[in-house]
């Protein structure tokens, strides 16, 4: 048994679920009129409603006592201050001080970062500009009219996600684009249709030695040559990075270099440098309104109370069904085709984060960590996957998330985009009992044989939580707030589980063996110890790549 499994709270947490395993939620909405208005709250342009899950008072009780009992409090108050909570690699986890205001203090080593951040964000912003106004000109003297982002994980992932959220917002003459597969065709698809004349690159990785990253960009930059020269390179390529040697040697200025910091993870860095293509799509008005939506549920994460704090609740709920009722998966569905990228960001975000076997002393979890995240806007699903979450076999909580305001929707569409949104989250829970089916059955004019054949088939168990994220609008202020409210639920997720959220060293060991693959398939490396399978698949590669 670890430290956490012999909490109390622990222990009452997972009597309140087995408890609550089977409740009739819709017998619980009949017996409290208020439950609905007790298991909401507002913050950050956002409503939550948590009602319609299978809790009660005494079992919200227990998950906030367990978030107390393992620390959450005391760790939020180390993040926020600069403490070195990434543990394993020694650095501070700030990164909720690139959304600081300017008058702000977060020290870091004894040292306001803060001025520094805004040092950076104002060059940014001044680059932007020139190339949102056409002043930044191609080798032919043509303004930009296409960027194209090279990156991969936190380095894609945000910025891709925010530029496709906020499309209402992007300057109309500019395209933006994302490369971030060392799959070839990727990239050569993008540029078939891009002026090297009137391309602007980004190459953003943070040491710029990131292979999927740098392949591509010497890819970008040879197609660049061919058409421009060399001298090309350096009105074309800007790179989001710290490694100020290697970007010089790419032929990047390095007046046109924009650093950030190693307390910033790379899946939480679309507020930085990182985020330069979202500045060059929405201009500096929107991105300093991004910024301020996150800031403000900073605020709100770091003072509310945890009865009344979003992302707590959220993370302590998700505690709930994965510790206590061993849902191994989270369903995120966003109602506004803008987030489509909302779910695989996440991805990255939760799972990167806080999928772990091991505590940060050193030991092993004897519990479930990470779920695993999933989704896709949710009318597509609809008529896809949503059949497994009515009647499937499983346990799979879901988050629905709509904007109530839909400027580029008609009326018409606004309105059946929000039934459906509404209709599933009731549907869920209250499924559909047998008795009702057989009524339904009859007034058609089955014969009982028919309705005894097919009612179990239409039976819904119901009973199948959700949460319900109701944002004011899909604007740069609002999903700035959404997106740090995630970050704050998987930290507190994380510190529940007693694992480190800023590690990833499991994206590593994939990454070393395929060095060594790579070098046995280009031929320049004798064949190496692999198991029977790889040894024969490498070989079966190399005969087909003639090497």
């Amino acid at each position: 048994m670890t430290a956490l499994t012999a909490l109390p709270a622990w222990q009452d947490m997972l009597t309140a679920a087995d408890r609550l395993a089977d409740v009739d939620m819709r017998q619980a909405f009949q017996h409290d009129p208020e439950r609905a208005a007790r298991y909401s709250l507002s913050a950050c342009g956002m409503l939550l409603d948590y009602s319609k899950n299978r809790i009660d008072d005494a079992a919200l009780a227990a998950l906030f006592e367990l978030a107390r009992a393992t620390g959450v409090e005391e760790q939020r108050a180390a993040m926020f201050s600069g403490q070195r909570i990434n543990a394993t690699e020694d650095r501070a986890v700030l990164h909720t001080a690139l959304r600081a205001p300017r008058e702000a203090v977060v020290e870091h080593a004894g040292e306001n970062v803060v001025p520094a951040v805004h040092a950076v964000l104002d060059r940014l912003s001044g680059f932007a500009q020139s190339v949102r106004n056409g002043e930044w000109r191609g080798f032919d003297g043509h303004a930009i009219t296409d960027i194209v982002n090279i990156g991969i994980g936190g380095s894609d992932l945000g910025p891709f996600m925010v530029c496709e959220a906020l499309k209402d917002y992007t300057a109309q003459h500019l395209r933006l684009h994302f490369v971030s597969t060392v799959d070839g065709w990727q990239l050569a698809n993008v540029l078939a249709g891009l002026n090297p004349a009137t391309t602007l690159f980004i190459v953003a990785s943070k040491t710029f030695t990131t292979q999927e990253t740098l392949t591509n960009a010497r890819a970008a930059r040879a197609w660049l040559v061919a058409a421009g020269g060399e001298d090309a390179v350096a009105r074309h390529f800007v790179a989001v990075s710290t490694n100020t040697e290697a970007v010089c040697q790419f032929g990047i200025d390095p007046a046109n270099m924009f650093g950030f910091w190693n307390w910033v993870g790379g899946r939480y860095s679309l507020w930085s440098a990182i985020g330069l293509p979202i500045l060059l799509a929405i201009g500096d008005i929107h991105f300093r309104a991004l910024l301020d939506g996150a800031h403000a549920m900073d605020r709100h994460f770091a003072t509310a109370p945890l009865h009344g704090n979003m992302p707590v609740i959220l993370a302590m709920l998700g505690v709930y069904y994965v510790n206590g009722m061993g849902a191994a998966s989270h369903l995120i569905s966003p109602y506004n085709q803008p987030l489509h990228r909302l779910p695989a960001y996440l991805q990255q975000l939760d799972m990167e984060s806080n999928g772990k076997t091991v505590r940060l002393d050193g030991d092993a979890v004897d519990y479930q960590t990470g779920p695993i995240i999933w989704g896709e806007p949710g009318i597509n699903a609809q008529h896809a996957y949503y059949q497994l979450l009515h009647q499937g076999s499983q346990l799979i909580p879901v988050d629905f998330i709509a904007a109530l305001s839909n400027p580029r929707s008609s009326a018409e569409h606004q309105t059946i985009l929000l039934a459906n949104f509404l209709a599933q989250t009731e549907a869920l829970m209250c499924g559909k009992d047998a008795a009702t089916v057989r009524a339904e059955l009859s007034a058609q004019g089955l014969d009982e044989a028919a309705i005894a054949a097919l009612l179990p088939h239409k039976v819904f168990a119901g009973n199948r939580p959700t949460n319900t994220l109701l944002l004011d609008g899909l604007d740069p202020h609002t999903l700035g707030g959404l997106v740090a409210m995630y970050e704050h639920k998987v930290f507190v997720q994380g510190v529940v589980w007693g694992v480190n959220s800023y590690d990833q060293w499991g994206v590593e060991l994939g990454k070393q063996l395929a060095r060594a693959i790579e070098a046995e398939l280009r031929g320049t490396a004798p064949a190496g110890r692999h198991d029977a399978s790889t040894s024969r698949l490498i070989a079966h590669v190399r005969s087909a790549l003639g090497t």
